[in-house]
């Protein structure tokens, strides 16, 4: 199977804890007989929303990765005895006879332009009222990592609009609703607002 892993360690780590998580996450998949696919640092982020113990900034880390079940329940385990890990999350992907599309598919978040995002609010908003799937006419997905695709699926109370709001399909609906529960545990999106990180 396929998969992929984000975790945000706390800023105050020095470049030896963050060279040791990155390496004990590497070693964990090689180890268990997996394949890391790609790794990407996203960089110090600030939180949607301040974290229970008062953190407002943290450092991303993405990785994908081939291998079996078993190497997720080890580096949650790892993540869960690491002080320097606020925040982790663990999402299966598809099937191994994928990974090539998958890879291909993998878009960095830190790579999309607000100007590109306000330019499509305007439509998304004509999409809702005419009651069409957004997603379904654009042939795209909501991704968890970038919260533009479904920030706007969020009202000013941090309520997920229903699709008769919304206008989407209901596999959209199911989809925009997952992307935006996996973006809040992640600090993505704020659970109180449609407020999102930057």
């Amino acid at each position: 199977m396929i998969y992929e892993t984000a975790y945000v360690l706390r800023t105050q780590a020095g470049e030896a804890e963050v060279k040791a998580m990155k390496e004990v996450v590497e070693k964990t998949i090689n180890e268990m007989g997996g394949e890391v696919l790609i790794n990407d640092d996203w960089g110090v982020k600030t939180f949607a929303q301040a974290t229970a113990s008062g953190e407002t900034k943290g450092t991303y880390f993405y990785t994908m990765y081939k291998a079996n079940g078993d190497v997720n329940a080890e580096l949650e385990r790892r993540f869960k005895i690491s002080e320097d890990v606020l925040k982790f999350i663990v999402v299966k992907l598809g099937v191994e006879a994928d990974k090539e599309a998958i890879v291909k598919g993998y878009k960095n978040p830190n790579h999309t332009t607000a100007e590109a995002g306000r330019d499509s609010d305007k439509e998304r908003k004509a999409f809702s009222k005419r009651k069409s799937c957004w997603f379904s006419a654009k042939k795209t997905e909501p991704d968890w990592k970038d919260p533009t695709t479904y920030g706007w699926l969020v009202n000013e109370f941090g309520k997920i609009s229903p699709a008769r709001v919304t206008g989407l399909r209901p596999k959209y609906q199911r989809m925009a609703t997952t992307a935006i529960k996996r973006g809040r545990c992640m600090g993505l999106i704020s659970y109180m607002s449609r407020h999102t990180f930057r």
